[in-house]
């Protein structure tokens, strides 16, 4: 039997009433949550040691000699750069109370053969006696530090305001790209492990203009300068990133069903979410299975924000194999992943 025009339109009308139906059943509520560090640290690892392994090495420096003329650098952009990186990282790993001590170990003139890639890892039984003679208990290491620039130049007919009247005339323009490179490696010595490798880039750009070329490149005279504060930043960003840190989430909460619900929507939206559960417990044995599935997934919601996830998991679980609500099935396999992540986290003694 075909479906008329207007049948047609009967049921798309129906599906959106369907859907926004059901769209206004839920509301949704915000929680930071902490998350683990993305390189986990043994617990008995207090005392860092941060070398410069960066330093090139004199068959590399011969390489580095036609680079830095090719590519405008200046012969100590890097080396007080690579400085400036370290710095960066000792700052940031001594705001946190994890390491007890952060050592700067400068005068162990190591060097590498790497021209901007990770060079070999250095031999268990160098790290060990690093370690066991400046008395820390890892090493962090900045592997990599590279500046690779590129300078270009142009020109631009413009026009210029003269006693005499306007004149056409050329403005030059000079654009300077500089990449910066690092790559950082965490040795433990005792596990005969590499912690972490990783590397960040960062690229800068200077503009100058000018009447001539000269005054043009005088407009890129602070790029030293820049250079060295996105080195100290990269070492911040670094120490950071092997920090727990925060993220805002969202979740779905029914507020319809039954007049319990609309109260307890009313008692959530004033912060007033233990007095909302009260309300959602009673539901939970209501007679109609659908509403007893959303008063079970709101008791997984109240759980959750409370931090108590077992709890959350075992109302999410019964939520779905009770009373068939789907959202609750999405529902368990979050929690279950941030209960994971919460173990990790307490492992890190950061929970």
């Amino acid at each position: 039997m075909k479906t008329t025009q207007r049948g047609r339109k009967k049921i798309f009308t129906f599906i959106l009433v369907a859907i926004a139906f059901s769209a206004c059943k839920t509301d949704l509520v915000y929680m930071n949550i902490m998350e683990p560090a993305p390189v986990s640290m043994p617990p008995g690892i207090k005392t860092i040691g941060v070398i410069n392994r960066s330093i090139a090495s004199e068959e590399t420096k011969k390489i580095n000699v036609l680079d830095e003329v090719l590519s405008a650098e200046g012969p100590q952009l890097d080396k007080e750069g690579a400085k400036e990186s370290i710095n960066g990282l000792r700052d940031e790993l001594l705001t946190n109370d994890r390491f007890t001590e952060v050592i700067l170990l400068d005068d162990l003139n190591l060097t590498t053969t790497g021209a901007g890639v990770f060079p070999s890892a250095l031999p268990w039984d160098v790290v060990e006696q690093i370690c066991t003679q400046n008395h820390v208990d890892a090493i962090f290491s900045l592997e990599i530090f590279d500046t690779d620039t590129k300078v270009s130049y142009g020109n631009v007919p413009v026009k210029i305001n003269t006693p005499l009247g306007t004149i056409p005339a050329i403005e030059h323009h000079a654009t300077m790209i500089t990449h910066v490179k690092t790559g950082w490696r965490i040795y433990d010595p005792f596990g005969k492990m590499i912690l972490d490798e990783h590397a960040i880039n960062k690229s800068l750009t200077f503009t100058g203009k000018g009447i001539n070329p000269a005054v043009a490149a005088a407009g890129l005279i602070g790029r030293k300068d820049a250079v060295k504060q996105t080195a100290n930043n990269v070492g911040h960003e670094y120490a950071n990133g092997l920090l727990p840190y925060r993220i805002r989430v969202r979740r779905e909460y029914y507020v319809k069903g039954s007049n319990n619900f609309v109260i307890a929507k009313r008692r959530a939206q004033t912060g007033n979410w233990d007095s909302a559960a009260e309300l959602w417990k009673q539901e939970t044995t209501n007679k109609k299975n659908s509403v007893a599935g959303m008063a079970c997934y709101n008791m997984a919601i109240i759980n959750e924000i409370n931090g108590e996830l077992d709890e959350a998991i075992t109302w999410a679980q019964k939520s779905y194999e009770d009373y068939n609500n789907k959202l609750a099935l999405e529902y368990v396999r979050i929690l279950r992943n941030r209960k994971a992540r919460a173990e990790t986290l307490k492992r890190q003694g950061e929970y």
